[in-house]
């Protein structure tokens, strides 16, 4: 801060102190400037806020893109020359490597032809507001494809039932390779309709919430949603979690966790074991899902999480591990598949933990 701007407001006597006091205890910053637009006094909010320079008008300018907002120095003159007030919503200021959103606004004092200018970070809200303006569209996206999908499916539906009658007439003919392209051909459909369903079930975004949540419950509602499955294939899953594991913001997570679970089910048909472990270590939420199944293909290789790649031998969309990593990655996390020492495989999801 310019060694000639005072921190706190100027006060004359024993009551102007005290509002002096107030002021600068407030959680808003403040800095006062002349008709020079000289800076003649900031409270602490504002000094944490913006970098204050010897003018009121470069301590906005150093940190704000004037592209979008326009020039300080007339904005500011006209505020004083006016008296009028002027409020700046969501602007992005760059501040010692980090970048904030604040609310600003200008106003004149006529008393003694000065200025002031009033901050407010709302990083905060307007991360919020984005997310739920995020989790809105998603929401549409979600509608819009429950449609498409079933505008889709019922077409599909029939075009298989007409080449299974087709199937049918050619074996009975002893007609061998048109009905190998017809096979083909079905084939084709059933992948289109397991696409459409995969798609649909990530843009419905059902369990995506702001709140925060212990992850344990995330983990167990996925366990609840997969038990018939579970009860169905034989399959034993155990949990091992740590105590006092912290909230995290819901997300799509749920989808995550269930899509690990679906995985491991699918690599046992035979039944065996799920073991789901979480702690708390370096910062960060450690959650392993651990099965008895065949293991991953040492060759496959991180591929595994990449778009369309399956090692289902067709069965499979290739999409599951593609959208786990996605949303993983939209929580700044990793997300890693090895194999067991004995026997299965390995995923693990890491979290950062909220601030």
């Amino acid at each position: 801060m310019p060694k000639n701007v005072k921190q706190g407001i100027l006060a004359k006597d024993v009551k102007d102190d005290d509002a002096s006091l107030v002021l600068q205890s407030l959680p808003i910053g403040l800095i006062v400037f002349d008709k020079e637009l000289k800076v003649q006094s900031a409270n602490p909010y504002a000094i944490e806020c913006v970098r204050i320079q010897p003018n009121a008008d470069a301590t906005l300018a150093i940190g704000t893109n004037q592209n979008i907002w326009g020039s300080w120095n007339t904005i500011l003159l006209d505020v004083l020359n006016t008296g009028t007030m002027r409020r700046f919503d969501n602007v992005s200021y760059s501040f010692d490597g980090k970048q904030a959103i604040l609310q600003i606004i200008c106003s004149a004092m006529k008393s003694d032809q000065s200025g002031i200018i009033l901050l407010e970070n709302i990083t905060e809200k307007a991360t919020l507001q984005k997310q739920f303006a995020h989790n809105e569209r998603l929401t549409s996206l979600g509608k819009l494809a429950s449609k498409v999908a079933h505008e889709l499916n019922n077409p599909i539906d029939g075009v298989l039932r007409y080449i299974n009658l087709a199937k049918r007439i050619i074996a009975e003919q002893g007609l061998t390779k048109p009905v190998e392209y017809l096979e083909n051909a079905a084939d084709g459909l059933k992948r289109m309709i397991g696409i459409i369903t995969e798609l649909l079930e990530f843009s419905r975004n059902r369990h995506s919430t702001l709140e925060d949540t212990p992850i344990d419950k995330i983990i167990d509602d996925a366990v609840k949603f997969y038990e018939p499955a579970v009860l169905a294939a034989s399959i034993q899953i155990e949990k091992q979690y740590a105590n006092s594991l912290p909230k995290i913001k819901g997300g799509n997570l749920f989808q995550v966790f269930s899509n690990l679970i679906k995985n491991a089910i699918e690599a046992m048909p035979d039944g065996g074991k799920i073991t789901i472990s979480a702690l708390v270590s370096g910062g960060k939420i450690i959650i392993k899902f651990r099965d008895t199944g065949q293991g991953i293909d040492p060759q496959a290789g991180n591929s595994i999480f990449e778009p369309f790649f399956s090692t289902k031998g067709g069965k499979g969309t290739g999409l599951g591990l593609a959208i786990c990593r996605d949303i993983i990655e939209k929580y700044n996390g990793t997300i890693t598949a090895e194999n067991a020492p004995d026997k299965g495989s390995i995923f693990t999801v890491y979290l950062p933990i909220n601030k």
